[in-house]
């Protein structure tokens, strides 16, 4: 039996909450991100994209594109109350659901058609949604999570799209590679110097090529070039955390040292984040004296993946809970209230360059290991430290809760 997978996404998600709060903005070119010229764009309305305009654009070049539009900053606290509306209204529903980012789902509807159909109540689904959210979101529904996917992004706004099983090839045949999710620049710009432009092209490569050129990538890219993808929707959970702790062989008081050891872990959990394409919303600090006494604090604040952010809450929470000038022989870090995102870093607060950098670095991190790449001020950690920085990933570690 074929399977049935819906892939449902918000519709110019940031815009869309931005205008639910301040109608008056509706109709208008608009733009979320930074303020200032070297900002960059996080999120732009459809009419706004008509100019050419586009998420990651810095912010001096969407202005010369569109001069006319509406800039604002952006509000996470807004957008994460507003996607946990809309994953609660799923939760209800669903039988099965994965929550793919802040903004999109996964639905396993398969076994659904021998009752009243599948697309039929993804429908209904998604007037529910519209209805009870005030949110405008898209759907299209296919045998797999691809297929879905790229179906979702070509009929958007509004979309509600179904691709028989069976038409996967004629659907996917006329379209440009970089539709291929995940499909990066690198890869498109290898295949286009090849002549690779269209998915149907990509389909005709012979398989040891696409191997031998991109390795076991070229097998994704065979595959999904031919709507092949057997990804399962993973039920969706957020109480998982990442966490990490070091014990020292002597207890220290020194407090540049411990600092330098909480940011060699920022480093090291926030870099977990992205690799996991996930965000944080609560972060934990832990110190555990010489006596054993053992003290935590915690904050929630707008979803993020930024190591400053992440970073500069830890200081603050360590500068608060470190007030006994007693000896230390344990810290801890963890964040918890993850979901799915991409949000890299902070789109509203940084620059271009910063975010070309942070991407640059996470890729050496992902080639060479997280450790080959380091604050200066981390250097003064040593390897033994670096080893016991164990990152917990799943459930909540009770040793870092206890």
């Amino acid at each position: 039996m074929d399977q049935s997978i819906i892939h449902l996404d918000l519709d110019a998600f940031f815009v869309a909450v931005e205008r639910k709060l301040h109608p008056k903005l509706k109709g208008r070119p608009l733009i979320v991100g930074g303020q200032s010229r070297r900002g960059v764009v996080a999120a732009c309305s459809y009419e706004a994209r008509h100019f050419g305009v586009h998420s990651a654009m810095p912010m001096y070049l969407a202005l010369q594109l569109c001069p006319d539009a509406t800039v604002i900053s952006g509000d996470m606290e807004a957008y994460s109350k507003h996607s946990h509306l809309v994953t609660e209204i799923i939760a209800d529903s669903a039988p099965m659901f994965e929550k793919a980012s802040i903004d999109e789902f996964y639905i396993d509807a398969s076994g659904m058609d021998k009752f009243f159909g599948a697309f039929k109540w993804a429908v209904a689904l998604r007037k529910k949604i519209i209805k009870e959210s005030e949110l405008p979101i898209s759907l299209a529904m296919s045998v797999n999570k691809t297929v879905s996917k790229i179906a979702t992004g070509e009929f958007k706004p509004n979309a509600e799209k179904l691709i028989p099983a069976g038409t996967e090839k004629d659907f996917l045949s006329p379209l440009s590679i970089e539709k291929i999710p995940m499909l990066g620049k690198q890869t498109a710009s290898f295949l286009h110097d090849m002549g690779v432009r269209t998915v149907a092209t990509l389909r005709e490569m012979p398989l040891p090529f696409l191997i031998s050129a991109f390795g076991k990538n070229g097998i994704t890219l065979w595959n999904k070039a031919n709507g092949i993808d057997n990804t399962p929707v993973v039920p969706y959970s957020e109480q998982k955390s990442i966490s990490t702790e070091s014990t020292f062989e002597e207890d220290t008081i020194d407090v540049s040292r411990l600092k330098s050891i909480l940011i060699a872990m920022v480093e090291k959990v926030a870099f977990q984040l992205r690799e996991q394409k996930k965000l944080t919303s609560c972060i934990t600090v832990k110190i555990r004296y010489s006596n054993f006494d053992t003290e935590t604090k915690q904050i929630h604040i707008p979803y993020t993946s930024s190591d400053l952010v992440i970073l500069k809450v830890i200081q603050g929470l360590f500068d608060k809970l470190y007030n006994r000038r007693m000896l230390i022989r344990l810290v801890g870090v963890r964040l918890s209230g993850l979901v799915h995102g991409s949000q890299q870093i902070s789109l509203f607060d940084d620059t271009e360059e910063d975010i070309n950098l942070y991407e640059a670095m996470d890729y050496i991190k992902h080639k060479h290991g997280v450790d080959k790449l380091i604050r200066a001020t981390t250097m003064g950690v040593s390897n033994r430290v670096r080893m016991e920085m164990n990152v917990f990933k799943g459930k909540v570690s009770k040793s870092l809760i206890n």
